[in-house]
C-alpha cells in the first residue's frame, strides 16, 4: 500500500473472505462507496490441495477447496456484474490455472475448480459483452512465490525441469498479463485465457 499511495494514488485495504457471500457484498460496496464505482476486478484468492484420490478423497477438503477456489470466486463474479450493469460497464480478471486446462494427478478438487473458472469466464463474456462487460482469465504454471520455494528442492527442481523455458513463471509476469487483460489494449479480448507456462502446453 504504501508503494502505491507514493506514487500518489489513493489505495485502500479491505479484508475478505470469498468463501463468505456477505464479506465478498461488503467488499464490494465499501470499494464503491470510497471510490465511486468499480472498473475492474481480478478474482486471485485460492488455495492449493493434498495429493489423493478421487476415491478417497475426504469430503471436508473437497468443501473446502471448491468453497474457495470456485463459489468464492462465483460470489465475487455475481456482485461486480450487479455493479457493472448500474454504471454501464467494467472489466473482470480471473484466476485460473494450467490445472483449468487439463488434468493435475492427484488434485482433483483444485483442478474441478480452475475448470469451472474457465467456464464461470466463458459465460460472463458470453452474457454480458452488449453491456460492456469483458471477462477473460489467466492461467499459470506454478508461479515463483515463496509458497512454492518452500516446497521440497527435488519438487521444485522437476517443475522448473518439466517445462522448455527451464524457469517458472514469476509473479510480475501475471501482473503483466492482469494489466493488459484489464486495460483496453485488450479490448476485443473477452472470454478467453491467457497461458503463462514457458510452454508446458505446447
Amino acid at each position: 500500500m504504501d508503494a502505491i499511495t507514493a506514487l500518489g494514488a489513493k489505495c485502500l485495504f479491505v479484508p475478505i473472505d470469498v468463501a463468505n457471500v456477505e464479506s465478498v457484498k461488503q467488499a464490494i460496496a465499501t470499494t464503491v462507496v470510497t471510490f465511486g464505482r468499480l472498473d475492474v476486478a481480478f478474482n486471485n484468492a485460492g488455495i492449493g490441495g493434498t495429493y489423493s484420490g478421487i476415491h478417497d478423497m475426504p469430503e471436508a477438503v473437497w468443501d473446502k477447496l471448491i468453497a474457495i477456489n470456485l463459489t468464492g470466486q462465483f460470489y465475487c463474479v455475481k456482485y461486480q456484474l450487479q455493479q457493472f450493469l448500474k454504471q454501464g460497464g467494467g472489466v473482470i480478471v480471473n484466476m485460473s490455472s494450467l490445472g483449468g486446462l487439463k488434468a493435475e494427478h492427484g488434485l482433483v478438487p483444485y483442478t474441478v475448480a480452475k475448470h469451472g473458472v474457465l467456464g464461470l469466464t466463458k459465460n460472463i463474456a458470453v452474457q454480458y459483452a452488449a453491456q460492456n462487460i469483458r471477462g477473460n482469465a489467466i492461467c499459470p504454471y506454478y508461479v515463483e512465490t515463496p509458497l512454492l520455494q518452500a516446497a521440497p528442492e527435488a519438487t521444485h527442481k522437476a517443475w522448473i525441469e518439466g517445462t522448455p523455458t527451464k524457469r517458472l513463471c514469476t509473479p510480475e509476469e501475471v501482473a503483466k498479463a492482469f494489466i493488459y487483460l484489464a486495460s483496453s489494449d485488450s479490448s476485443y479480448c473477452n472470454g478467453t485465457q491467457l497461458i503463462l507456462d514457458g510452454g508446458v502446453m505446447a
